[in-house]
């Protein structure tokens, strides 16, 4: 089974409510889907989901990026896994997405080939997860609501955005806290929002409040790795790494200084499941444990996810609910999410068997 061609489309999806990235609100998730297709006429899906204020990169890069891939790995066998991932990660610096884009469709290939679903080809420990509930930064009320109305749904655990007024940032976490009952488990993301010294404060503050926070995310700007390391030091509450772990060199650094507790990958940041493989391997060797994550994702990146994701048992933790922004699902097949529980079935790849409204670009 040899790639005869690439073809790149997009779908774009109306969101159930704005949805804020950075400064902005979007009302629409705008994503670049490939099909891989083999001399043997079976077809491999990936996508990409642009994020310049994460990536750098935007829906006309990964497309340019993915056109700049395609003849380098036109003629290659599936099954040279090896040899594919290397041309793909030298042919063009960065571009992670449009690399994860690619990478996704060739495992789904290589799945479908062997007729094995992804998650089981990759280690097959799981065949579901549960996932967190993103609550957005906003107003103190609006938060609390939010919380309420999904532990009422059925969530037994929040992500509660923070980051940019320490002083409410404390204010909303103790009143998401006080809202809802103690077995509800609160995640807190601060996006990069405090100094080291003002993360170690605060963290403090929540720690001597008794208002049991799992982990706090991303504390510090993603470049200060030895900023990153004093919270850690400094604090009982667990430090995630987020934006600080694009690949797996990344990841040495942060493992290497042991500037975190846990290491959170996401496909779109990484460069797909090849370089989600070696950082996930670091990690679990040097006793670090690792949470899935996701961008604005349709249920083809999060079918992938939660395939890489159940399939390892270091992988204990996921936040992949951006499938419930959607005013309608495009894809047929894939991950089933119901509640806050994602399960995968047993179709070879990753289970797509279709996308309603995808548009050809290339």
């Amino acid at each position: 089974m040899k790639i005869q061609d690439i073809k790149i489309g997009k779908i774009n999806t109306p969101l159930r409510q704005p949805y804020k990235v950075g400064k902005r609100f979007l009302n629409f998730s705008d994503e670049i889907v490939i099909k891989m297709v083999t001399d043997t006429g079976e077809v491999g899906y990936g996508s990409a989901s642009p994020t310049p204020f994460i990536t750098g990169e935007t829906e006309s890069s990964i497309i340019g990026a993915i056109k700049y891939i395609k003849p380098e790995i036109i003629g290659l066998d599936i099954d040279n896994i090896e040899e594919i991932m290397k041309v793909i990660h030298s042919s063009i610096h960065g571009n992670n997405s449009a690399k994860a884009a690619i990478d996704v469709a060739i495992y789904d290939l290589l799945c479908k080939k062997y007729g094995v679903p992804l998650y089981k080809f990759l280690g097959g420990y799981r065949t579901s997860l549960t996932t967190d509930l993103t609550i957005s930064n906003d107003t103190v009320e609006q938060m609390v609501t939010k919380s309420l109305e999904a532990v009422m749904a059925g969530y037994t655990c929040l992500k509660v955005k923070i980051g940019n007024d320490r002083a409410r940032d404390i204010e909303r976490v103790k009143a998401v806290r006080k809202a809802v009952r103690r077995g509800i488990k609160i995640r807190v993301d601060a996006n990069q929002g405090w100094s080291p010294k003002e993360a170690v404060s605060t963290i403090r503050k929540f720690e001597d409040m008794g208002l049991d926070i799992e982990f706090v995310e991303q504390p510090v700007n993603a470049w200060d790795i030895d900023g990153l390391k004093y919270v850690t030091d400094n604090v009982e509450t667990k430090i995630l790494a987020d934006e600080a772990v694009f690949g797996p060199s990344d990841a040495f650094k942060i493992i290497e200084k042991r500037a975190a507790d846990l290491i959170s990958i996401k496909l779109m940041k990484c460069g797909g499941i090849n370089n989600a493989i070696k950082i996930y391997n670091m990690a679990e060797n040097m006793g670090i444990r690792c949470m899935m994550g996701c961008m604005l994702e349709s249920r083809i990146g999060i079918t992938a996810a939660t395939s890489f994701a159940a399939s390892k048992s270091n992988m204990i933790k996921a936040d992949l609910d951006t499938m419930l922004l959607f005013e309608h699902d495009a894809v047929i097949g894939g991950a089933c999410i119901t509640g806050n529980t994602i399960t995968l079935n047993d179709s070879p790849g990753l289970g797509i068997a279709d996308i309603i409204g995808w548009n050809e670009i290339f």
